[in-house]
């Protein structure tokens, strides 16, 4: 394999998922030390990538916002024709991102044999059964089928100073000292079935504050907030709330500070991971750990039920969501005593 090649990543569209694909970035760059590496996200994306060492470009593309109708996709093909790529690893699966690849006449295409599109690719591979492996592995087989040394398998995700300073301004603006106990609760999600009641967000933050003498900071996105002020309207205690007030770095920069980050599976449970955050209590109802759970969990406890569902379960539109339901508030709360006095035996 030659070096000093320009080499195109085109990565998946979610932010978990594009956090586990940072294995398959580093393990890339240790293969081409010398090359140019470029990776395409959606905007949405882009912080999870936004200070990788391992890469020197990263290139937006939205095809459901800027670049949504014929004449937008044409500009970009006519992009990355430009940058005159050498190869490309295909991390997303679907046909048309393959068919962009050929149109920018990038001469080396790899990737699964997906969706009809094998005739696009110069290096195809059978994909694994579904939900065979972990999607850190399902991202890494393809750069090892290509013939890459793959080296390791866990996930990054880099902060600034700024980062943390932003964030410690923040809790000290909330009244949130460096001494308290400070647990951070996720209660949002990109699909519904993977959410916990919000009623039992509520009691399980009343209980931090009074059991534990915790203070409690809710983040998410902005549409998060309604969620959250929905959580705070049915405690007695007052959590602070961050919805809308950090970007993904500075939650990253929270999680990595905070003693406890409760959450469902979702791209946050991910970052606090990668990030570093000390103890993470991880809810997990219609997905499966051992395919989309934090990785290494050598800080994260799993907390799942078995309600007798097929696990994965893909059902969006799930109508008692009882996977979820059937963790109670009390026992997140057992493991959160379990922290506590595994941190005061340090």
């Amino acid at each position: 394999m030659k070096d000093g090649e320009k080499i195109l990543i085109f990565n998946v569209n979610w932010v978990g998922d594009v956090l586990f694909s940072t294995a398959t970035i580093r393990n890339i760059r240790r293969n081409f030390p010398e090359s140019y590496i470029a990776c395409i996200v959606p905007s949405r994306c882009y912080p999870v990538l936004k200070g990788n060492p391992h890469l020197d470009e990263v290139i937006i593309f939205d095809e459901k916002d800027r670049h949504a109708g014929i004449f937008k996709q044409m500009d970009f093909i006519r992009l990355l024709k430009s940058k005159r790529f050498d190869k490309v690893f295909l991390l997303h699966r679907s046909f048309s991102r393959a068919l962009i690849c050929r149109l920018a006449g990038i001469p080396e295409r790899i990737g699964y044999d997906t969706k009809k599109r094998g005739f696009l690719l110069t290096k195809k591979f059978k994909p694994p059964k579904m939900d065979a492996m972990h999607r850190i592995d399902f991202y890494l087989n393809i750069i090892e089928n290509a013939g890459l040394k793959v080296e390791d398998r866990y996930t990054e995700f880099f902060i600034g100073d700024e980062d943390e300073q932003f964030v410690g301004d923040f809790l000290k603006k909330n009244s949130v000292g460096a001494n308290d106990l400070l647990a951070v609760i996720n209660p949002g999600g990109n699909w519904p079935p993977k959410r916990w009641p919000k009623e039992y967000w509520a009691e399980l933050a009343d209980k931090l504050i009074t059991d534990f003498k915790a203070k409690v900071v809710i983040p998410g996105a902005r549409n998060d907030i309604n969620l959250a002020q929905s959580i705070k309207s049915l405690m007695k205690g007052a959590p602070v709330l961050a919805c809308g007030a950090l970007n993904l770095k500075q939650l990253a920069a929270l999680a990595k500070r905070s003693d406890i980050f409760i959450t469902a599976d979702t791209g946050p449970l991910h970052i606090a991971n990668a990030a570093g955050a000390k103890n993470i209590i991880a809810l997990f109802g219609p997905t499966d750990p051992q395919l989309t759970g934090p990785y290494p969990l050598k800080n994260t406890i799993i907390i799942r039920k078995d309600v007798g569902c097929k696990i994965p379960c893909y059902e969006v539109h799930c109508k008692d969501n009882r996977c979820m339901k059937a963790i109670l508030p009390e026992d997140v709360i057992k493991e959160v005593r379990f922290v506590i006095k595994n941190e005061k035996n340090k």
